[in-house]
């Protein structure tokens, strides 16, 4: 395993010291009211002129060195603080031997500047400088990072806060970015190979004999038998919830580990607004701090009804604001990985050197047959063969409310694709595997109510249909079961708003980022919910979205977990 080499606890909690060789800066220093906090590894770059420079630079989290890819000699790369109805101009040079790329993730500007290889552009050749230049749209928090093979997993990545030019809705006196993100020291593209020969290669929390002797104990010797016979069956695993473990990664908060322990100031009645982001390549977190109730404010930088809750899941590509306003003097920040194998932490402190206690990650949930099969899972109907359904073509029923009718098309009945779900539920009210009835109160997306509501009042001219497929044998990841390159580009025509139906036929959740275009969540009723950049869609679940197709030009539609898309979970978007 990747991390056979290393002390189990260092490799989970990393060195006090870890991060960039020669140069770390110390804790955070108090940040006045209305900026952003420098409490990170990452500097604080703000105007309207960037130069930003590519390059590798020695990293050692737990005890091993290895070259990161860096900008401006940091790891994350720096915070980029832009003013709404700004045009920015952003000098990108190239100083590594291979090729580069950088995407401004959920920023509206033109395709030729999302900085997507193959897409938009050729990307950055070593030795060359390109220039972005766009106008700011938007305010909120957002992020960047490398579209260049595993570049981000090996440390591309920044944050970017966009300062509405009206003022914030939600005030604060004092507000800190928290970067999540992961690090391996291993080489992403081994990884990768290993998982395409054997898909469960880092999950260290298979079922074991002690497992099956608790389902004795809970259900009766029988039922226990039953319920891993029909997993065995089914050649599925209940526990298969991440492709990679703390067996491969280091979690870290603003470029530090947990035992590096990252920490944001504050003064005694003060509120603080923590922009959080999920930088990381493969990891959903579960974010919290015990003792402490979040107000969100924001989601993927659109401010919505604040809601206060306990904990949420951030998947790969989301930003989420939250208000607290601390009582004590310390309060660990929280951020457990969906599988419970590990977690980023650090803390939110009235002055250095404070710590709160970290609590122990909960005890991983197995999936359930729901997650396998929607709503017939839910009522314990026995798994049979799916039934042969017919691809999509356009129904003829009221476009006011999402189809519910499931169109399976052709090209899922393949090799690439092991299993279809003809029962998908549509609820947005799960807070997912891991996160129900845990006592606590957690973030679901039915929660989220985007503020002033729609884009665009007018209902969809029409409806797409594709579904979310993969087999984990293989370790192919696709939609409707055509990895990319197998696959032609999606078309919308330029003006029009068109609905999306994305069903997930997978039992792993897949956080979905269309470029270029807002994805405006709906329920299963056709009621506006939520408008996000990034939306993380269950096992077996049928969400549906409005989209403006605003955008003249070729995007990127992928997941967000980078194998998943590396392995042929992309697609392109025209807009013409």
């Amino acid at each position: 395993m990747a991390s056979s080499n290393l002390p189990r606890r260092r490799f989970l909690q990393g060195l006090a010291a870890g991060g960039v060789l020669l140069g770390m800066p110390g804790l955070a220093k108090p940040a006045k009211a209305g900026t952003v906090s420098q409490g990170s590894a990452a500097p604080v770059l703000s105007g309207q002129q960037f130069h930003l420079t590519i390059g590798q630079q020695g990293v050692n989290f737990t005890g091993a060195v290895r070259q990161a890819m860096t900008v401006n000699g940091t790891l994350p790369a720096p915070t980029l603080v832009w003013r709404e109805g700004d045009e920015v101009t952003i000098k990108v040079t190239n100083t590594l031997a291979v090729p580069t790329s950088l995407h401004w993730h959920g920023i509206l500007l033109p395709y030729q500047m999302d900085g997507v290889p193959g897409i938009s552009y050729r990307g950055i050749a070593p030795g060359q400088t390109f220039t972005y230049r766009f106008k700011v749209q938007q305010s909120g928090t957002y992020w960047y990072h490398s579209h260049t093979g595993f570049q981000e997993m090996k440390g591309l990545y920044g944050a970017i806060v966009v300062k509405p030019k009206n003022g914030e809705r939600q005030r604060a006196d004092r507000e800190h970015v928290v970067l999540l993100s992961d690090w391996t020291d291993d080489d992403p593209m081994a990884m990768f190979s290993r998982l395409k020969q054997q898909a469960d290669y880092y999950n260290i929390i298979q079922p074991t004999a002690i497992d099956f002797a608790k389902d004795v104990s809970r259900y009766g010797l029988g039922k226990a038998i039953s319920r891993r016979k029909m997993w065995n069956q089914m050649r599925m695993n209940p526990t298969d919830l991440a492709d990679l473990s703390s067996d491969a990664l280091t979690f870290l908060i603003n470029g530090r580990t947990p035992a590096g322990n990252w920490t944001g100031l504050f003064e005694r009645g003060e509120k603080v607004r923590l922009r959080i982001v999920n930088g990381a390549s493969n990891t959903f977190y579960d974010v919290r701090i015990p003792g402490l109730p979040l107000t969100v404010v924001q989601t993927d930088g659109q401010d919505v009804d604040p809601v206060t809750v306990d904990e949420f899941r951030c998947g790969p590509g989301e930003t989420y604001d939250v208000l607290v306003s601390p009582k004590s003097d310390a309060y660990t920040l929280f951020a457990q990985t969906m599988d419970r194998t590990g977690y980023a932490a650090g803390t939110l402190a009235s002055r250095p050197g404070l710590r709160a206690p970290v609590p122990e990650p909960d005890k991983p949930q197995w999936l359930t047959m729901t997650d396998m099969m929607g709503t017939m899972g839910q009522h314990g109907q026995h798994h049979g063969q799916m039934a042969m359904t017919h691809p999509h073509s356009q129904q003829a029923h009221s476009l006011a409310v999402p189809s519910k009718t499931v169109h399976h098309a052709r090209t899922e009945f393949g090799p690439s694709v092991d299993m279809r779900v003809d029962t998908p539920r549509s609820n947005l009210d799960d807070p997912g595997v891991g996160l129900r009835d845990n006592g606590r109160k957690v973030l679901t997306l039915a929660d989220l109510h985007t503020v002033g509501g729609p884009l665009d009042p007018r209902e969809p001219d029409r409806e797409l249909e594709l579904h979310l497929t993969g087999n984990m044998e293989r370790y192919t990841w696709s939609f409707d079961g055509l990895e990319f390159g197998q696959s032609t580009p999606v078309h919308f025509r330029y003006g029009e708003r068109l609905r999306v139906i994305l069903q997930n036929d997978t039992m792993m959740t897949h956080p979905m980022h269309m470029h270029g275009m807002w994805s405006e969540l709906e329920d299963d009723k056709g009621h506006f919910v939520v408008r996000k950049h990034t939306l993380p869609v269950q096992p077996a679940q049928r969400i549906s979205f409005l989209v403006n197709a605003d955008a003249p030009g070729r995007w990127a539609w992928h997941c967000h977990l980078l194998f998943h898309m590396e392995a042929g979970m992309f697609r392109e978007v025209l807009v013409s």
